[in-house]
């Protein structure tokens, strides 16, 4: 047998997902059918390649994709339906939650701040639901709101949860850190955006005592009027803090309240309060530390294409189920990236997809165990062939099986022509 494709690109993520273990985990997601686990590796494959719907496509059978897959065909989109209405969300976030610690494992997240926010997904679902602004100066959509939360230091997700009538801000950022405390040992800083400013959030976090934790304070008449009270330490020209205690009306709680005073006279101040569970100083929390939550923006920018910023559907459990394998995808792709040198380890989800999985011409043939891959033309600054020509003795020496298992335990190697 031999295939011609563009797409023999992708083939590099199969020795990325032996390094993870993605077969064990999408076992464990479906049961270890025979077929659910092979359509749930074409669903993974699909958000490497940042398509929507690549099933519509039919000519990239052609191509060998679905052999990449385990398959002698393309799940359709019914039959795709079907694969997620037997799963539960319980399932997704028991595999996002297994992927997190092999993540974990192999240092995928380093440091010891990590943080949360909101993510609002456009949908073009037919249901009847209320509509939401994205940004304030935008008409109103239809929205999925998501929630995520990363490692500020490398930009990788841990997980991310889901909002619904029955799950608000508060509940799905506290799944969310159930799975960061799963994957770290000791207390660690979580920074958060306005929306997690809740009674419920706070005094749960306080109460758990497993996390320090950094929150902007929504601007209200009191929190203004407590503001202007405060007697302020100059850091720097135009630049100054002040903090004192704080507690939501009507509980007991007594939380570190940092307002920082930007402006070089009173006329011109403006004023930015945050909550705090910590006893870090609070220059180091505002000066220093905050500003890493913008880490978790750069992750949408980077990777969103790959199935985070779309969501065609409001079905709970087919959301979690996409999100969850866009997350192993995702894991995949970040370990492939690494391997490339500078500027190429830059590039974001679509334009590696575009430039490395959808536009390499060769061809897959299989020779005795061995199923090959050869590359025509790969431009050589990639450094691909000192990463993954004779592939199975490297992984080999990893400690790591050769045999791929959804490819009835063929082994993969590269040719570079």
């Amino acid at each position: 047998m031999k295939v011609s494709s563009s797409i023999v690109g992708l083939w590099f993520l199969v020795a990325e997902h032996l390094r993870l273990g993605s077969w064990d985990l999408i076992n464990a997601y479906t049961g270890g059918a025979h077929i659910d686990s092979r359509i749930a590796m074409q669903i993974t494959n699909e958000a490497a390649l940042c398509q929507n719907r690549v099933r519509k496509r039919n000519y990239i059978s052609h191509q060998g994709f679905e052999l990449l897959n385990g398959l002698g065909f393309l799940a359709s989109d019914e039959e795709v339906h079907k694969f997620f209405d037997k799963h539960t969300v319980s399932q997704a976030q028991a595999l996002q939650e297994s992927l997190a610690i092999v993540r974990s494992n192999m240092g995928h997240y380093k440091g010891e701040i990590f943080a949360v926010d909101p993510h609002r997904i456009i949908s073009a679902s037919k249901r009847k639901m209320p509509k939401k602004k994205k940004q304030p100066i935008e008409p109103s959509k239809k929205m999925l709101q998501t929630f995520f939360a990363t490692n500020t230091h490398t930009g990788q997700p841990i997980g991310c949860g889901i909002g619904s009538p029955g799950v608000n801000t508060t509940k799905a950022t506290i799944g969310l850190l159930q799975m960061v405390s799963k994957i770290n040992r000791g207390k660690v800083m979580v920074l958060a955006d306005k929306e997690h400013f809740t009674h419920e959030l706070l005094a749960d976090i306080k109460q758990k005592n497993e996390f320090e934790f950094l929150v902007p304070v929504i601007s209200s008449s009191r929190i203004k009027k407590i503001e202007r009270s405060l007697t302020f330490d100059s850091l720097w020209a135009g630049y100054a803090i002040a903090e004192t205690e704080f507690s939501f009306r009507g509980k007991d709680e007594k939380y570190r309240l940092i307002v920082q005073r930007e402006g070089a006279k009173e006329g011109d101040y403006k004023f930015k309060s945050f909550l705090s569970i910590s006893d870090k100083p609070a220059e180091m929390l505002l000066s220093e530390t905050y500003d890493k939550r913008w880490s978790i923006e750069e992750f949408f920018n980077f990777d969103g294409a790959m199935g985070f910023d779309r969501a065609s559907t409001f079905n709970l459990n087919i959301r979690y189920g996409k999100m969850s394998l866009a997350l192993l995808a995702q894991a995949a792709t970040y370990q492939f990236r690494k391997r490339l040198p500078k500027p190429y380890k830059t590039w974001n989800a679509r334009h590696l997809a575009d430039a490395v999985f959808n536009k390499i011409d060769g061809d897959i043939r299989v020779h005795n165990d061995m199923i090959i891959i050869t590359c025509y033309n790969l431009p050589e600054e990639l450094n691909l062939h000192n990463h993954y020509q004779n592939l199975p003795a490297r992984l080999e020496a990893e400690g790591i099986n050769p045999k791929v298992p959804w490819l009835q335990n063929f082994k993969l190697d590269f040719r570079f022509k």
